[in-house]
Protein backbone atom coordinates (compact mmCIF):
# COMPACT_ATOMS: atom_id res chain seq x y z
CA UNK A 1 0.00 0.00 0.00
CA UNK A 2 0.93 3.78 -1.11
CA UNK A 3 2.29 5.72 2.37
CA UNK A 4 0.00 8.55 3.27
CA UNK A 5 1.32 12.05 1.19
CA UNK A 6 1.66 14.89 4.44
CA UNK A 7 1.91 18.13 3.09
CA UNK A 8 3.66 19.91 5.73
CA UNK A 9 2.69 24.19 4.83
CA UNK A 10 5.03 27.03 6.63
CA UNK A 11 5.88 30.21 6.06
CA UNK A 12 2.97 32.90 5.03
CA UNK A 13 1.85 36.44 4.82
CA UNK A 14 2.53 37.80 8.70
CA UNK A 15 4.94 38.70 11.27
CA UNK A 16 5.55 35.26 12.48
CA UNK A 17 6.65 33.89 8.91
CA UNK A 18 9.69 32.99 10.16
CA UNK A 19 8.87 31.69 13.80
CA UNK A 20 6.45 29.47 11.07
CA UNK A 21 9.30 28.43 9.48
CA UNK A 22 11.18 26.89 12.64
CA UNK A 23 8.61 25.16 13.47
CA UNK A 24 8.10 23.60 10.45
CA UNK A 25 11.67 22.60 10.19
CA UNK A 26 11.79 20.24 13.23
CA UNK A 27 8.85 18.71 12.15
CA UNK A 28 10.27 17.61 8.84
CA UNK A 29 13.21 16.62 10.62
CA UNK A 30 10.93 14.53 12.86
CA UNK A 31 8.41 13.16 10.83
CA UNK A 32 8.54 9.22 10.04
CA UNK A 33 9.76 9.53 6.34
CA UNK A 34 9.16 5.26 6.74
CA UNK A 35 5.54 5.53 6.83
CA UNK A 36 4.99 8.72 5.26
CA UNK A 37 5.29 10.69 2.44
CA UNK A 38 6.55 14.29 3.11
CA UNK A 39 5.74 17.07 1.01
CA UNK A 40 7.27 20.61 2.02
CA UNK A 41 5.49 23.74 0.75
CA UNK A 42 5.60 27.17 1.43
CA UNK A 43 4.03 29.95 1.36
CA UNK A 44 5.80 33.28 0.42
CA UNK A 45 5.14 36.68 2.18
CA UNK A 46 3.94 37.84 -0.61
CA UNK A 47 1.41 35.15 -0.95
CA UNK A 48 3.02 32.97 -3.50
CA UNK A 49 2.98 28.88 -2.66
CA UNK A 50 6.11 26.77 -3.46
CA UNK A 51 7.71 23.69 -3.21
CA UNK A 52 10.24 23.16 -0.48
CA UNK A 53 13.52 24.19 -1.92
CA UNK A 54 16.33 21.48 -0.96
CA UNK A 55 18.33 24.37 0.66
CA UNK A 56 15.33 25.97 2.43
CA UNK A 57 17.03 27.80 5.48
CA UNK A 58 14.34 26.93 8.47
CA UNK A 59 16.94 28.21 11.50
CA UNK A 60 17.76 31.81 12.91
CA UNK A 61 21.73 31.90 11.81
CA UNK A 62 23.98 34.16 12.96
CA UNK A 63 20.79 36.54 14.09
CA UNK A 64 18.78 36.16 10.98
CA UNK A 65 15.21 35.10 10.87
CA UNK A 66 14.53 32.27 8.06
CA UNK A 67 12.24 33.08 5.18
CA UNK A 68 10.57 30.70 2.49
CA UNK A 69 12.49 30.65 -0.62
CA UNK A 70 10.76 31.51 -3.21
CA UNK A 71 13.35 29.92 -5.97
CA UNK A 72 11.64 26.56 -5.69
CA UNK A 73 8.87 25.62 -7.98
CA UNK A 74 5.63 27.63 -8.15
CA UNK A 75 2.22 25.49 -6.85
CA UNK A 76 -1.10 25.42 -7.15
CA UNK A 77 -2.99 23.94 -3.84
CA UNK A 78 -5.38 22.63 -3.72
CA UNK A 79 -7.14 21.73 -6.85
CA UNK A 80 -10.14 19.08 -6.95
CA UNK A 81 -9.73 17.09 -3.93
CA UNK A 82 -6.66 17.56 -2.49
CA UNK A 83 -4.51 17.38 -5.83
CA UNK A 84 -1.08 19.74 -5.57
CA UNK A 85 -0.25 20.88 -9.04
CA UNK A 86 2.75 22.02 -9.90
CA UNK A 87 3.69 24.83 -12.69
CA UNK A 88 7.26 25.30 -14.68
CA UNK A 89 7.48 28.48 -16.54
CA UNK A 90 6.48 27.41 -20.40
CA UNK A 91 6.04 23.85 -19.25
CA UNK A 92 2.37 21.82 -18.95
CA UNK A 93 1.56 21.72 -15.02
CA UNK A 94 2.51 18.23 -13.35
CA UNK A 95 0.28 16.67 -11.23
CA UNK A 96 1.62 15.70 -8.32
CA UNK A 97 -1.04 13.60 -6.85
CA UNK A 98 -3.47 13.72 -3.60
CA UNK A 99 -2.41 14.63 -0.18
CA UNK A 100 -3.95 12.95 2.33
CA UNK A 101 -3.13 15.49 5.28
CA UNK A 102 -2.01 18.90 5.23
CA UNK A 103 0.32 19.96 8.41
CA UNK A 104 -0.22 23.79 8.58
CA UNK A 105 2.76 24.75 10.43
CA UNK A 106 1.48 28.58 10.16
CA UNK A 107 0.54 31.29 12.76
CA UNK A 108 -0.91 34.74 12.87
CA UNK A 109 -3.36 35.98 10.46
CA UNK A 110 -3.85 34.12 7.07
CA UNK A 111 -3.41 31.23 8.54
CA UNK A 112 -3.67 30.17 12.26
CA UNK A 113 -6.92 32.58 12.04
CA UNK A 114 -9.44 30.04 9.96
CA UNK A 115 -7.95 31.22 6.58
CA UNK A 116 -6.10 28.30 5.31
CA UNK A 117 -8.36 26.02 7.48
CA UNK A 118 -11.66 27.37 5.19
CA UNK A 119 -9.57 27.07 2.06
CA UNK A 120 -8.91 23.20 3.18
CA UNK A 121 -12.55 22.70 3.83
CA UNK A 122 -13.74 23.40 0.68
CA UNK A 123 -10.83 21.89 -1.13
CA UNK A 124 -12.14 18.81 1.26
CA UNK A 125 -8.51 18.26 2.60
CA UNK A 126 -7.85 16.76 5.92
CA UNK A 127 -5.70 18.84 8.20
CA UNK A 128 -3.98 18.93 11.34
CA UNK A 129 -5.48 20.71 14.39
CA UNK A 130 -8.50 22.81 15.18
CA UNK A 131 -11.34 23.73 12.37
CA UNK A 132 -11.97 27.05 10.92
CA UNK A 133 -14.06 28.14 13.68
CA UNK A 134 -11.56 27.88 17.01
CA UNK A 135 -9.07 28.37 14.92
CA UNK A 136 -10.73 32.22 14.78
CA UNK A 137 -11.96 32.52 17.64
CA UNK A 138 -8.48 31.53 19.02
CA UNK A 139 -6.66 33.68 17.56
CA UNK A 140 -8.78 36.84 18.54
CA UNK A 141 -8.15 37.17 22.12
CA UNK A 142 -11.38 39.50 22.52
CA UNK A 143 -14.00 37.12 21.23
CA UNK A 144 -11.90 34.30 22.99
CA UNK A 145 -11.96 35.89 26.29
CA UNK A 146 -15.78 35.84 25.72
CA UNK A 147 -16.29 32.65 25.15
CA UNK A 148 -13.79 31.47 27.89
CA UNK A 149 -16.15 33.79 30.77
CA UNK A 150 -19.12 32.06 28.58
CA UNK A 151 -17.70 28.76 29.83
CA UNK A 152 -17.32 29.73 33.53
CA UNK A 153 -13.62 30.11 33.17
CA UNK A 154 -11.74 33.09 34.93
CA UNK A 155 -10.14 35.88 32.81
CA UNK A 156 -8.83 39.23 33.69
CA UNK A 157 -10.50 42.89 32.94
CA UNK A 158 -9.73 43.94 29.64
CA UNK A 159 -10.49 46.69 27.38
CA UNK A 160 -11.32 46.36 23.30
CA UNK A 161 -10.15 48.69 21.15
CA UNK A 162 -11.18 48.75 17.56
CA UNK A 163 -10.10 51.09 14.86
CA UNK A 164 -13.04 53.15 14.68
CA UNK A 165 -13.29 53.47 18.68
CA UNK A 166 -9.31 54.69 18.77
CA UNK A 167 -10.30 56.80 15.47
CA UNK A 168 -13.02 58.80 17.03
CA UNK A 169 -13.19 58.05 20.50
CA UNK A 170 -9.72 57.88 21.88
CA UNK A 171 -10.21 59.71 24.96
CA UNK A 172 -13.33 56.95 26.14
CA UNK A 173 -10.84 54.23 25.35
CA UNK A 174 -8.08 56.03 27.16
CA UNK A 175 -10.14 56.71 30.30
CA UNK A 176 -11.71 53.11 30.01
CA UNK A 177 -8.28 51.69 30.06
CA UNK A 178 -6.96 54.28 32.57
CA UNK A 179 -10.00 52.23 34.90
CA UNK A 180 -8.15 49.22 34.68
CA UNK A 181 -5.44 50.96 36.58
CA UNK A 182 -1.46 50.42 35.99
CA UNK A 183 0.23 49.05 34.77
CA UNK A 184 -1.96 47.38 31.46
CA UNK A 185 -0.43 45.55 28.93
CA UNK A 186 -1.68 46.58 25.18
CA UNK A 187 -1.39 44.05 22.75
CA UNK A 188 -3.03 43.47 18.89
CA UNK A 189 -6.03 41.16 19.12
CA UNK A 190 -5.31 39.16 16.37
CA UNK A 191 -1.17 38.61 16.23
CA UNK A 192 1.09 35.54 18.18
CA UNK A 193 4.60 35.05 19.23
CA UNK A 194 4.43 38.07 21.57
CA UNK A 195 4.37 40.42 18.49
CA UNK A 196 3.43 43.86 19.16
CA UNK A 197 2.91 43.69 23.07
CA UNK A 198 4.57 46.73 25.03
CA UNK A 199 3.64 47.19 28.95
CA UNK A 200 2.20 50.93 29.60
CA UNK A 201 2.63 52.42 33.15
CA UNK A 202 0.71 55.86 32.51
CA UNK A 203 -1.31 57.68 29.53
CA UNK A 204 1.52 58.88 27.38
CA UNK A 205 3.01 55.31 27.22
CA UNK A 206 -0.25 53.93 26.43
CA UNK A 207 -0.95 55.81 23.75
CA UNK A 208 2.71 54.67 22.36
CA UNK A 209 2.02 50.89 22.97
CA UNK A 210 -1.79 51.11 21.09
CA UNK A 211 -0.22 52.69 18.27
CA UNK A 212 2.86 50.10 18.14
CA UNK A 213 0.16 47.53 18.62
CA UNK A 214 -1.80 48.62 15.25
CA UNK A 215 1.17 48.51 13.33
CA UNK A 216 -0.21 44.23 13.61
CA UNK A 217 -3.79 44.90 13.74
CA UNK A 218 -5.99 47.57 13.88
CA UNK A 219 -8.02 45.99 16.60
CA UNK A 220 -6.13 45.97 20.45
CA UNK A 221 -6.54 44.61 23.31
CA UNK A 222 -5.93 46.27 26.50
CA UNK A 223 -5.37 44.16 29.94
CA UNK A 224 -4.83 45.18 33.40
CA UNK A 225 -1.72 43.22 35.03
CA UNK A 226 -2.23 40.09 36.80
CA UNK A 227 0.38 39.27 39.37
CA UNK A 228 1.26 36.05 39.14
CA UNK A 229 3.38 33.06 38.11
CA UNK A 230 2.96 32.28 34.63
CA UNK A 231 1.65 28.45 34.14
CA UNK A 232 1.10 26.75 30.79
CA UNK A 233 -0.65 23.27 29.49
CA UNK A 234 -0.78 21.73 26.62
CA UNK A 235 -4.04 19.53 25.88
CA UNK A 236 -4.56 17.20 23.02
CA UNK A 237 -6.93 15.42 21.22
CA UNK A 238 -8.22 11.37 21.79
CA UNK A 239 -7.90 9.00 18.81
CA UNK A 240 -10.66 7.83 20.48
CA UNK A 241 -14.01 8.63 22.25
CA UNK A 242 -11.83 9.55 25.49
CA UNK A 243 -11.59 13.56 26.23
CA UNK A 244 -8.78 15.42 25.62
CA UNK A 245 -5.71 14.42 27.76
CA UNK A 246 -3.44 17.78 29.70
CA UNK A 247 0.23 17.11 30.02
CA UNK A 248 2.12 18.38 33.14
CA UNK A 249 1.92 22.15 33.82
CA UNK A 250 5.24 24.02 33.17
CA UNK A 251 6.09 27.34 34.30
CA UNK A 252 8.32 29.53 32.24
CA UNK A 253 10.13 32.75 33.28
CA UNK A 254 11.88 35.64 31.53
CA UNK A 255 15.54 35.73 31.86
CA UNK A 256 18.20 38.29 30.89
CA UNK A 257 16.04 40.89 32.65
CA UNK A 258 13.43 41.50 30.72
CA UNK A 259 9.74 42.18 32.12
CA UNK A 260 7.79 40.26 29.74
CA UNK A 261 7.43 37.53 26.82
CA UNK A 262 8.05 39.66 23.78
CA UNK A 263 9.29 37.96 20.24
CA UNK A 264 13.05 37.43 21.40
CA UNK A 265 11.81 35.95 24.41
CA UNK A 266 10.72 33.14 23.14
CA UNK A 267 12.65 32.62 20.33
CA UNK A 268 16.14 33.81 20.68
CA UNK A 269 18.54 31.23 23.35
CA UNK A 270 18.77 31.77 26.84
CA UNK A 271 15.58 34.17 26.95
CA UNK A 272 13.23 31.82 28.47
CA UNK A 273 13.04 29.24 31.17
CA UNK A 274 10.84 26.15 31.41
CA UNK A 275 10.32 24.40 34.59
CA UNK A 276 8.00 21.46 34.11
CA UNK A 277 6.50 20.12 36.37
CA UNK A 278 5.26 23.48 37.87
CA UNK A 279 6.03 23.72 41.32
CA UNK A 280 2.32 23.78 42.11
CA UNK A 281 0.34 22.45 45.28
CA UNK A 282 -0.89 18.46 43.33
CA UNK A 283 -4.91 19.98 43.64
CA UNK A 284 -4.19 22.89 41.97
CA UNK A 285 -1.99 21.25 39.19
CA UNK A 286 -5.08 19.13 38.46
CA UNK A 287 -7.65 21.76 39.04
CA UNK A 288 -5.21 23.79 36.11
CA UNK A 289 -4.80 20.46 33.76
CA UNK A 290 -8.80 20.36 33.83
CA UNK A 291 -9.58 23.73 33.71
CA UNK A 292 -6.98 23.58 29.97
CA UNK A 293 -9.76 20.55 28.63
CA UNK A 294 -12.39 23.15 29.63
CA UNK A 295 -10.88 25.61 27.42
CA UNK A 296 -10.22 22.88 25.03
CA UNK A 297 -13.84 21.91 24.46
CA UNK A 298 -15.57 25.59 25.13
CA UNK A 299 -13.86 26.52 21.65
CA UNK A 300 -14.49 22.98 20.15
CA UNK A 301 -10.43 23.08 19.53
CA UNK A 302 -9.33 19.61 17.42
CA UNK A 303 -5.89 18.17 17.30
CA UNK A 304 -4.00 20.11 19.88
CA UNK A 305 -4.06 23.59 21.79
CA UNK A 306 -1.50 25.12 24.47
CA UNK A 307 -4.07 26.77 27.53
CA UNK A 308 -1.91 29.43 29.43
CA UNK A 309 -2.69 31.07 33.15
CA UNK A 310 -1.59 33.09 35.44
CA UNK A 311 -1.09 31.60 39.38
CA UNK A 312 -1.46 34.33 41.49
CA UNK A 313 -0.25 35.15 44.74
CA UNK A 314 -3.39 34.27 46.48
CA UNK A 315 -3.88 31.18 44.72
CA UNK A 316 -6.10 31.95 41.96
CA UNK A 317 -6.12 30.64 38.32
CA UNK A 318 -6.79 32.86 35.70
CA UNK A 319 -6.76 32.17 31.92
CA UNK A 320 -4.87 34.07 30.30
CA UNK A 321 -5.15 32.69 26.35
CA UNK A 322 -5.31 29.39 24.12
CA UNK A 323 -3.13 28.80 20.91
CA UNK A 324 -4.55 26.54 19.04
CA UNK A 325 -1.48 25.93 16.57
CA UNK A 326 1.13 26.89 19.66
CA UNK A 327 5.05 27.59 18.51
CA UNK A 328 5.90 23.70 17.37
CA UNK A 329 9.76 23.24 17.10
CA UNK A 330 10.92 20.74 19.12
CA UNK A 331 12.37 23.01 21.97
CA UNK A 332 8.79 25.14 22.36
CA UNK A 333 6.61 24.65 25.53
CA UNK A 334 4.00 23.23 24.42
CA UNK A 335 6.15 19.94 22.88
CA UNK A 336 8.35 20.14 25.87
CA UNK A 337 5.46 19.70 27.90
CA UNK A 338 4.27 15.99 26.38
CA UNK A 339 8.30 15.16 26.00
CA UNK A 340 8.27 15.41 29.85
CA UNK A 341 4.43 14.42 30.30
CA UNK A 342 5.80 11.26 28.29
CA UNK A 343 5.01 11.45 24.78
CA UNK A 344 8.33 12.26 22.80
CA UNK A 345 8.68 15.04 20.18
CA UNK A 346 8.41 12.35 17.01
CA UNK A 347 5.16 10.69 18.84
CA UNK A 348 3.21 13.83 19.08
CA UNK A 349 4.32 14.99 15.32
CA UNK A 350 2.67 11.15 14.36
CA UNK A 351 0.11 11.67 17.01
CA UNK A 352 -0.98 14.91 15.03
CA UNK A 353 -0.66 13.30 11.45
CA UNK A 354 -3.40 10.04 12.89
CA UNK A 355 -5.94 12.73 14.36
CA UNK A 356 -5.84 14.09 11.10
CA UNK A 357 -6.20 10.93 8.79
CA UNK A 358 -9.19 9.80 11.38
CA UNK A 359 -11.28 13.29 10.69
CA UNK A 360 -13.44 13.53 8.51
CA UNK A 361 -13.47 16.37 5.67
CA UNK A 362 -16.12 18.46 6.12
CA UNK A 363 -18.45 19.27 8.47
CA UNK A 364 -18.06 17.29 11.87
Amino acid sequence: MSKPRVAVVFGGRNSEHAVSLMGAGSVLEAIDKSKYEVIPIGIAQDGRWVLGASDQRFAIEQGELPAVDTSGTALALPSGQGTLVAYDPGSIPVELGSVDVVFPVMHGPFAEDGTIQGLLEMAGVRYVGSGVLASAVGMDKAYMKTVMAAAGLPVGRYVVVRDRDWRLERERVLKEAEALGWPVFVKPARAGSSQGISKANDRAALEEAVEFARRHDPKVLIEAAIPGREIECAVLESLGDEPPGASMPGEVKVEGGQEFFDFEAKYYPDQMSLTVPADLPAEVAEELRAMAVRAFEALECEGLARVDFFYTPEGELVLNEINTMPGFTSLSVAPQLWAASGLAYPALVDRLVQLALHRSAGLR
